[in-house]
């Protein structure tokens, strides 16, 4: 029997008892109306209010991370614009320091040639001398009519055969100088080709030298807009960071797979060199370790060759110098080498361990006469393969360290913009809870008074019929007092 059973008046008729406690009840009920109240203000206050505190501790801490990503995403965004500009200034001075040292000889040189040109084409120009004095007196014997005499015709015969001599002869003169200068042009094609293919390419120097300005122009006008700290910047440089994230999580998990398919390539000979009983926890083997550990010893030496190349700015290496720095890039590269030649080794040495288990189990089956192997080149394939893989996963794993750098500082921003947002949304929810539970307690307080509803009428009923009755007693008129006289005198 329950304790409430046990309350009952008449065990058998529940409805009854329960009518008969409630109105029992009801007094008391009505007599701890006030307390119940209180207490039940008190017990929601006591818990909305420390919510209500920790959803504005919440804000307020959003909104300081808030304005701290937004001072790590200019910084990171005004270093990368500065990177950019520094990388086109490189360019513009290798681009003139190569293409455009030797203009200015290349100019003279031009200019003396052309004017050689001018002075050689001028030549060819000119025009005959003029005849000499003795031609006048030859065109005054032409202008001699004939009269019949043959001496007189035979003078004239021999004057102008003798002229049509002279004539061929300068004709001559003057052609063969005509073809000597017109040689002499022809033999500038070549140069002006030159001079042509010269002046194509100072043309193409000096477009991409604009357009490096234009990006230079591009990128200083994006630095103005990140150091005026506008919305626009924040959002532009926000979207470029998510991008960055996301790639740069791709292409991380893109070369996981790579590192995946080189721990199972070494994985099986690594048991043959460590030994493949040994256990360093239950289902965890000595050889699994080894190979983990050279996988990551190879990505260790890939990000130092890096650093070391200036792809990437991961550790503080500026305090070292240039020799440095190349000593250790040599040396990165050198473990480099070494431990992919080991893979390829071990990838010839796994390519003899499953050859020899399966002869093993075809010994074992009673199978070695029936199963015939080609032999030849075609049966290599596979370990010229892991050759293959062995000694170029190291080197694509090196890689991996161009997008980790970017995976870390697009980062900063993802990771601090979704714990804001884990900060907003959870001080949303402790605000809400707070405003539910003070919803529960006046819910409470209300069905608290539907429960001892007939004493509260009573109550309202006699409220307002004193009320009433002093309404009533304010509005009657005052009845006037008499005297012994007989005269009426108010009071």
């Amino acid at each position: 029997m329950s304790l409430l059973e046990s309350l009952f008046i008449w065990p058998n008729r529940p409805l009854p008892s329960l009518l008969v406690l409630l109105v029992l009840l009801m007094p008391f009920l009505y007599a701890a109306r006030e307390p119940m109240h209180a207490l039940l203000r008190s017990m929601c206050r006591s818990i909305a209010n420390p919510l209500r505190l920790g959803a504005r501790w919440l804000a307020d801490t959003g909104l300081r991370l808030r304005n701290r990503n937004r001072e790590v995403l200019f910084a990171h965004g005004s270093h990368e614009v500065k990177l950019t500009i520094e990388r086109e200034f490189e360019h513009v001075t290798m681009l003139v320091q190569r293409d455009l040292e030797g203009y200015p000889v290349l100019q003279r040189k031009l200019m003396d040639e052309i004017t050689r040109i001018e002075e050689d084409y001028k030549k060819s120009g000119e025009v005959p001398p003029p005849p000499p004095e003795w031609v006048k007196a030859i065109e005054a014997i032409a202008k001699i009519k004939p009269s019949g005499d043959g001496v007189v015709e035979r003078i004239l015969s021999d004057i102008r055969d003798s002229l049509d001599e002279i004539y061929q002869k300068l004709v001559a003169e003057y052609r063969g100088a005509y073809q000597e200068r017109h040689h002499i042009l022809k033999g500038f094609l070549p140069f002006w080709r030159s001079v042509s293919q010269t002046l194509t390419q100072v043309d193409r120097n000096i477009t991409s030298l604009q357009n490096s300005a234009a990006k230079i122009d591009a990128n200083v006008l994006k630095l103005e807009n990140i150091a005026a700290r506008g919305n626009d910047a924040a959002n532009v440089l926000a979207t470029s960071a998510t991008t960055q994230f996301f790639i740069a999580g791709l292409v991380m998990l893109i070369a996981f797979g790579g590192a995946y398919v080189n721990f199972k390539l070494i994985a099986l000979p690594m048991s043959a060199m460590v030994g493949g009983g040994d256990y360093i926890t239950e289902s965890l083997q000595a050889s699994e370790v080894a190979a983990l550990v050279i996988i990551l010893f190879e990505t260790l030496m890939g990000l130092f060759l890096m650093e070391t190349l200036r792809f990437t700015s991961l550790f503080p290496l500026g305090n070292i110098t240039e020799k440095m720095r190349r000593r250790l890039m040599w040396a990165s590269l050198t473990i480099l080498l070494v431990l992919a030649g080991v893979e390829v080794a071990l990838a010839v040495m796994r390519d003899m361990i499953i050859t020899a288990d399966v002869a093993l189990k075809q010994q074992l089956g009673a199978a070695a006469g029936a199963v015939k192997t080609e032999a030849g080149w075609v049966t290599r394939i596979p370990t010229f393969g892991q050759m293959i893989l062995g000694f170029t996963l190291p080197f694509a794993l090196a890689f991996v360290a161009i997008p980790l750098e970017y995976f870390i500082n697009s980062g900063r921003t993802v990771v601090g913009a979704g714990l804001e947002m884990a900060l907003r949304g959870l001080a949303f929810m402790l605000r809400f809870t707070a405003n539910l539970i003070r919803g529960a307690g006046k819910l409470a307080i209300m069905l608290y008074d539907v429960f001892i509803f007939v004493p509260l009428a009573i109550e309202r009923w006699i409220v307002g019929y004193r009320e009433g009755a002093a309404r009533r007693n304010k509005l009657r008129p005052v009845p006037p007092l008499k005297r012994a006289g007989g005269s009426e005198e108010a009071l």
